[in-house]
């Protein structure tokens, strides 16, 4: 926000796009990065090269569509995407 602010924007956009993120948050399910995630990561996606970040991130979105059941993954990573259709 504070960018937007020294770029111009005006102050009640700034208002409304915070909001809208206050909004977002609201619907958001914060998953700790726990000793489960951290071995599921090494064990989600064997023979694909998986860089360390999108492991942790895939063995996440396993975990809460576990707990969670119809979870949506998106992603504009097509080497992250083949990896989470293969499990």
């Amino acid at each position: 926000m504070i960018r937007l602010r020294f770029q111009g924007v005006a102050e009640e956009r700034l208002a409304d796009a915070g909001r809208e993120l206050d909004s977002i948050w609201a619907r958001c399910t914060i998953w700790e990065l726990t000793p489960a995630v951290c071995e599921l990561a090494g064990q989600v996606a064997p023979g694909r090269s998986l860089r360390t970040l999108d492991a942790l991130h895939l063995a996440t979105y396993l975990l809460a569509r576990r707990h969670l059941g119809d979870v949506v993954l998106l992603s504009t990573d097509a080497r992250f995407t083949e990896a989470a259709a293969a499990v």
